[in-house]
């Protein structure tokens, strides 16, 4: 499983207000290229984001489905990008003073992917979601000006 840690100057409230907009997802999520519909009741349990993963003109639609969902606390996803497979993600926050300390841990469960050995598949992963958690930082942390 990869984990990756990082901390926004932002409290938790800011960084659900990023993670309930579904419509953001494919601007911090690396690999999502772009959004095709968000149930309205996203974040809650059972919600979808409808996306297409991978670089124009090859795209593939699939989706994202809502497993637990605290506000302000946890985000528990099972991601789908068939023919790759599907993956369990969490998102989990903590307050840091004024900030926030997110936690997001993902492994693959489902597919071709969950059968690539763990010390392969985890470095790409953590890799891969160290820049997904720079841009969700970039997003927290300038988006609340615009809010305001």
């Amino acid at each position: 499983m990869s984990r990756n840690v990082r901390t926004v100057a932002m409290p938790p409230s800011a960084v659900w207000a990023v993670l309930s907009d579904g419509w953001l997802y494919p601007v911090w999520v690396v690999g999502a290229a772009r959004m095709r519909e968000v149930d309205d009741h996203w974040p809650a349990v059972g919600s979808r984001l409808h996306h297409s993963v991978g670089v124009w003109p090859l795209l593939i639609n699939d989706n994202t489905e809502v497993l637990e969902s605290e506000p302000d606390r946890l985000l528990r996803l099972r991601t789908r990008g068939w023919p790759a497979g599907e993956a369990e993600v969490v998102i989990r926050l903590a307050a840091v003073g004024a900030g926030t300390e997110i936690t997001l841990e993902e492994d693959a469960v489902e597919g071709p992917g969950s059968y690539v050995p763990q010390p392969f598949r985890t470095p790409v992963l953590t890799w891969r979601n160290t820049e997904t958690l720079r841009r969700l930082a970039f997003i927290v942390e300038n988006r609340q000006e615009q809010l305001a």
